[in-house]
């Protein structure tokens, strides 16, 4: 599941950023505005509950009653900002008014806006967005998880095609204690001795693909100290010895002294990049809009991505260049 990746921090976290600059989900889930994906769901976020949280937005309105404005919401971290700039500009240069309402906060915020209609359209990532959203239990083929998704959303919200680009959450430890403890794989976490320290979103010990996972999949004892999601505030952390493992997203880990464990025991599902969108818009624009929207997506990979998040994390680049940039290298802005 995806989650996020806080907004140019300064000082010493963005130090650490620089070196590093990271990552989920799943998707996750989404997070506040923060540089970075999925996860612990697309995948998060240090805000608080949505029972207490509104959602501000851009109006819904219309240009006419035939064409509405497309208001797309993005989660609070980085790769979701991109991801969003990236559908709206290439809407706005095929004619179709959009907005772009960013860095909006995590799923259970954005999910209610999705489905209240004050937002029509969000990246999402497959597996958090099932499971987070609905309860359900999403599997490791992206296509599978992706038709559970698409009953649950019916008839309100569309489920768009996947994307091969995928970011998930991935569980880090440093290079030093990956060799003193001999670490390779997620369950070798237990060589760390009766409790492993573990630090990641504020969400995660709620989450089932963080701290609760690696309860319930992996036996372990988890000490959790709440920082952000995927972002500089984790990445510090670990580099400074303040937690021992760090949940970051998979499109994030730039620093080559971190080491990703293996999810040796199936912890995380399929966490695709797909667009969900309110079926008024599908309506209304029809299969054009559609076919757009899905040759986008399908012109993704997740090593793209990855680039794309190491120029807005560590190269501190807005995320309407590097979208703009991107575009134009596919050939979707002329």
């Amino acid at each position: 599941m995806r989650m996020a990746f806080r907004s140019r921090v300064v000082g010493a976290a963005l130090v650490a950023f620089a070196l590093f600059a990271v990552a989920c989900g799943s998707g996750d889930d989404t997070t506040t505005t923060q540089a970075a994906a999925p996860t612990t769901e697309a995948p998060a976020t240090t805000q608080a509950p949505a029972t207490t949280q509104s959602v501000t937005t851009t109006e819904a309105t219309t240009t006419t009653q035939a064409r509405p404005t497309i208001v797309i919401g993005s989660f609070g971290f980085g790769e979701s900002e991109i991801l969003g700039e990236i559908y709206r500009q290439a809407l706005e240069a095929n004619g179709y008014p959009a907005d772009h309402n960013r860095q909006i906060g995590p799923r259970e915020i954005l999910k209610p806006a999705l489905e209240s209609g004050e937002i029509h359209f969000v990246p999402e990532y497959v597996g958090s967005a099932l499971e987070v959203g609905f309860g359900g239990t999403p599997t490791a083929d992206g296509e599978e998880t992706r038709s559970l998704l698409t009953a649950a959303y019916e008839p309100d919200v569309a489920v768009l095609g996947l994307s091969p680009a995928e970011d998930k959450n991935v569980f880090v430890v440093t290079s030093s204690t990956a060799d003193e403890f001999g670490l390779a794989n997620v369950s070798d976490l237990s060589k760390l001795g009766d409790s492993v320290v573990l630090g990641g979103p504020p969400e995660c010990p709620d989450r089932p693909r963080c701290k609760l996972g690696l309860e319930s999949t992996y036996g372990l004892t988890v000490d959790f100290v709440p920082l952000d999601a995927g972002g500089p505030l984790t990445v510090a952390a670990l580099e400074g010895g303040e937690v021992q493992v760090g949940l970051l997203f998979s499109t994030f880990v730039f620093n080559p002294d971190f080491v990703r464990l293996v999810d040796d025991g199936g912890l995380q599902p399929a966490e695709n990049i797909v667009p969900v969108v309110r079926s008024e818009i599908v309506d209304a624009y029809g299969q054009d809009f559609v076919d757009l929207i899905d040759s986008i997506s399908a012109a993704l990979d997740t090593e793209e991505l990855t680039e794309l998040n190491r120029r807005f994390g560590v190269d501190q680049e807005d995320a309407d260049t590097v979208a703009e940039d991107w575009l134009t290298d596919e050939g979707f802005l002329g």
